[in-house]
């Protein structure tokens, strides 16, 4: 990997080509999902069963598209007894996590008769897209559907692409089955997103869409926003490690690397103030590259994205990694819980050298889809939140409404909205 020392030249630099992953510049492909979106509203099952055909070469039609119960039970005779045991484990641990974020609704009363609170409500219908073109992908399922399921959405609907044959990953509809999704339909790609965000004849319209995909996903995503609620825009996968001499430079390289394997637009980073530990990690990125499937991935994602920033003081490191905002972020010094205090952008934050990225991915329970791209600055992993709704509540008396009236007549009559000064004053005339 390359070793730079980091100065303000340099810095402004690395923040441009990280800028290049953001699907802001997916535009060259924007005008092919404007017009698969538009067909699937206009056509619904005859258009997505179409682009069906032609993207995934499976002949679906009204009858084959969701997924049967005798689908599922063949799925569970296909994967391993072991697995489904560990898919259990993670998704008891994912759920007790998500437990802990469950809100709930409130009442305030004065003495003057005044009662304000909020109304904590589970939409009805949530919509998640898992991929299933390269690989299957059990943990997006267990990640995207176990808060849904802990906030209370009655109706969780799943579209995942399929196979020429029509059949859909084993491994997937376990994990579906087990998270508790109601519906799976064996569609992919921006067709599936319009059919989530407008319904179609078999498809049922949902009030939010989650869940990664490629180029094209994340577009139609993002152009059906305010039509359907949608989750985040993702970028492509990224990891940020910050250590100090105390790291063990071979555990740092292959943490990197776990992520610099997804595709070619991964982004590894390690910020360190220690040149010892940076020429060390170096090294041990070739040399385990080498030994793993994905070398050719790896090594295009490391050629592209991939960084070793030495800062003259951790405190610098630190400035490094709230500018760049990472979505997973490992703090490996010798006391991680005091440098995480000055932390104040990123997705995840995993401490210490044994509290490696992949337990977020697959285990530990926290949700492993989190913002990307710089948007861990105002963006937060998906949580129960995301599958619920507040209305707030406002109760005045006739006495605790006298005491205030005035003063409401006399806002709205500041703003030129008479009728609603009339609307408080008609009640005390």
């Amino acid at each position: 990997m390359r070793i730079v020392k980091l100065d303000e030249t340099s810095t402004k630099s690395i923040m441009k080509d990280l800028i290049k992953r953001s699907p802001d510049n997916y535009g060259p492909y924007e005008a092919t999902v404007k017009e698969i979106i538009a067909n699937v509203r206009e056509n619904g099952d005859r258009a997505v069963f179409d682009y069906t055909l032609k993207f995934d070469k499976a002949d679906i039609n009204a009858d084959t598209i969701k997924v049967t119960d005798a689908e599922i039970e063949e799925a569970y005779s296909l994967v391993d007894e072991n697995l489904i045991r560990v898919i259990r484990r993670a998704l008891q641990n994912i759920r007790d996590y998500h437990r802990l974020q469950k809100r709930n609704s409130w009442i305030d009363t004065k003495a003057d008769g005044t009662i304000l609170g909020q109304k904590i409500t589970p939409i009805e219908y949530a919509g998640v897209y898992v991929p299933g073109g390269k690989a299957a992908y059990p943990s997006t399922v267990l990640m995207n559907v176990a808060p849904a399921e802990v906030a209370g959405v009655e109706h969780i609907i799943m579209c995942t692409p399929c196979n020429a044959e029509g059949k859909v990953y084993p491994t997937t509809l376990v994990a579906a089955k087990e998270a508790g999704v109601t519906e799976v339909y064996k569609v992919g790609g921006a067709q599936a997103i319009a059919a989530m965000a407008f319904g179609t004849e078999s498809i049922p319209k949902v009030d939010k869409i989650v869940g990664p995909g490629n180029i094209f996903v994340a577009l139609a995503k993002r152009l059906c926003y305010g039509h359907v609620s949608i989750d985040s825009v993702a970028g492509p996968s990224e990891i940020m490690v910050l250590a100090d001499e105390t790291a063990t430079p071979k555990y740092v390289a292959a943490d990197l690397l776990s992520q610099a394997e997804h595709d070619e637009l991964a982004s590894a980073i390690l910020v360190t103030d220690s040149m010892a530990l940076a020429e060390e990690v170096s090294e041990w990125t070739d040399k385990i590259t080498e030994t793993l499937e994905r070398k050719e991935i790896i090594r295009k994602s490391l050629d592209n994205f991939g960084y070793i920033l030495v800062t003259e003081n951790l405190d610098e490191g630190i400035d490094v990694v709230n500018q760049i905002a990472p979505e997973h972020l490992e703090i490996v010094t010798k006391n991680p819980y005091d440098t995480m205090t000055k932390v104040k952008n990123a997705g995840a934050i995993f401490l210490g050298e044994y509290s490696s990225e992949p337990l977020g991915d697959y285990f530990a329970g926290p949700n492993h889809v989190l913002p990307t791209n710089g948007t861990a600055r105002f963006f937060s992993p998906l949580g129960v939140d995301d599958f619920i709704k507040k209305s707030s509540i406002i109760s005045y008396s006739e006495s605790a409404l006298r005491d205030v009236y005035k003063d409401v007549v006399t806002f709205a009559e500041a703003e030129g909205l008479t009728a609603h000064a009339n609307s408080i004053r008609v009640r005390f005339e």
